[in-house]
């Protein structure tokens, strides 16, 4: 009974995983053929149905630029690096999307180190570090044996050298691990989808108006408490309060 249990869920998968493909194979040929209002809808089906990932959310993005729909197609490149920041296609595309949006917002100045450690933690994904945590750690222990058993004075300091290393890296890639799955778990950020939006001064219509955002423009929400209303910071430091259904999580 087990038997066939297993091969029952076997053969499930691996009907999903072609019935996948083939679902992006369509909406590949859709977006070649230039019916990216065909590509979108396709590849929205394949996320709708669970199948989500890095290339999914990169092409639906490119249909969305194409169909000159640029919140969306921000929207999705934000997506598309949560669960691959070091791909620099996504980057410099969602870049070129930015630049076609009517607020051209200039972030905050910050520490030269936070910017680097931040670059350095984009570089890879919660998986790609925690998959090099392991291997540096496995690789630490490696170097520890050579140092403990070396007969030779040079292999104990090669074993040495190579342990102190590989422990620095160990500790690096769990700490970008976390800072990652962070950023996947939290979601804080947000697009403005609406063409225009006054930003208030407190989560009613008759706040104060504050400053207006346009359509694509990326937000942080400072404070998720409301349902209706999201008080929102800007990179720029700007804060101010939005209506939810203006905004869509990143």
């Amino acid at each position: 009974m087990k038997r066939l249990f297993v091969v029952y869920v076997f053969l499930l998968s691996l009907v999903q995983l072609v019935s996948a493909a083939s679902a992006k194979e369509e909406a590949d040929k859709a977006y070649q053929d230039n019916d990216f209002k065909g590509a979108i809808e396709k590849y929205e089906a394949i996320l709708n149905a669970g199948d989500e990932s890095a290339d999914i959310y990169y092409n639906l993005g490119n249909s969305y630029f194409k169909d000159k729909n640029m919140a969306k197609a921000i929207l999705n490149y934000e997506r598309a690096l949560l669960l691959n920041p070091g791909d620099s296609d996504t980057r410099f595309n969602l870049e070129m999307a930015r630049s076609k949006t009517v607020d051209q917002i200039m972030p905050a100045s910050e520490v030269f180190i936070v910017t680097w450690i931040n670059a350095l933690t984009n570089l890879m994904s919660e998986s790609g570090w925690g998959r090099l945590g392991i291997i540096s750690f496995i690789l630490l222990l490696v170097g520890m044996v050579f140092y403990i058993f070396g007969n030779r004075i040079w292999v104990k300091k090669v074993g040495f050298i190579s342990a102190f290393v590989l422990l620095l890296v160990t500790i690096f890639a769990n700490v970008f691990a976390g800072r990652q799955k962070e950023e996947l778990v939290i979601r804080n950020g947000a697009i403005i989808m609406s063409p225009t939006v006054t930003v208030k001064s407190t989560p009613d219509e008759s706040g104060t108006d504050l400053f207006v955002l346009h359509e694509g423009t990326k937000v942080y929400i400072e404070d998720n408490s409301m349902t209706e209303w999201k008080e929102i910071r800007l990179e720029d430091g700007n804060k101010g309060w939005v209506q939810t259904k203006a905004i869509e999580v990143i």
